[in-house]
């Protein structure tokens, strides 16, 4: 059986084909897997379990079924939607994962990551980053009313994007030394992980032992998945 890995879906009101292609999935192809393992940014923000959105909801509804026809769901939170939490997690049936996260695939030492921490020559988005997830930051954001919450979430997203158009590809994709780093601080013999929207398998040696970093790709132009089994993988 398959195990399937998706990421970068950014879930909204201004993706309906994407939402549309999600619930396909989800109700289809995935029901023949084992397990589906979803690396971040399902959402393109979620202001909280409290608050889910419409198109949240419909998502929820169809891992909860695919969770309970016996496939095995996997959320890790992404840099869109950190503060998906427990309430998330039991309505859907999903477990949360940290981030990074060790599996054993196939025989393969395996490190699940969002990509994100791993794109260390953008210094602006690092401090960012750090900024938003501190405790003090995360509990006063979600004592906030929703209305609040939801128009801050716009005003980082604009924040976001204007910090990304006049950046280099370069700058915002991963540091190879970074990668290399972790994966040997890890001991693992891959990186799974999505983020940067550039789909690829890329493969390098550390120390003459192969190694390989594989990246999924994002949904605005269509279905994106990874399926990994024990013959092999395929990523389209």
């Amino acid at each position: 059986m398959a195990i399937f890995f998706i990421s970068d879906l950014h879930l909204g009101s201004k993706s309906p084909e994407t939402q549309v292609e999600a619930l396909q999935f989800l109700s289809q192809e995935a029901l023949f897997g084992k397990a589906l393992y979803i690396l971040g940014d399902l959402f393109d923000y979620w202001i909280g379990d409290d608050a889910p959105t419409a198109e949240g909801l419909a998502i929820i509804t169809a891992l909860r079924h695919l969770s309970k026809v016996g496939v095995s769901v996997y959320f890790m939170p992404g840099n869109r939607d950190f503060l998906v939490g427990q309430r998330f997690s039991q309505a859907s049936g999903c477990q949360i994962l940290p981030d990074p996260t060790f599996i054993d695939l196939y025989g393969t030492p395996t490190l699940l990551m969002h990509g994100d921490t791993l794109c260390t020559d953008d210094k602006v988005y690092q401090h960012a980053r750090a900024r938003l997830r501190r405790p003090i930051i995360l509990r006063t954001y979600l004592a906030l009313p929703q209305l609040w919450r939801r128009a801050i979430a716009k005003h980082l997203r604009r924040q976001s994007q204007q910090h990304t158009q006049y950046q280099p590809l370069t700058l915002m994709d991963v540091n190879q030394t970074t990668v290399e780093a972790t994966i040997q601080a890890y001991s693992v013999d891959q990186i799974i992980h999505g983020h940067t929207h550039r789909p690829a398998i890329h493969r390098f040696s550390i120390d003459n032992c192969p190694k390989q970093r594989i990246v999924l790709g994002d949904w605005s132009q269509g279905k994106s998945v990874l399926t990994y089994t024990k013959e092999g993988l395929s990523l389209s």
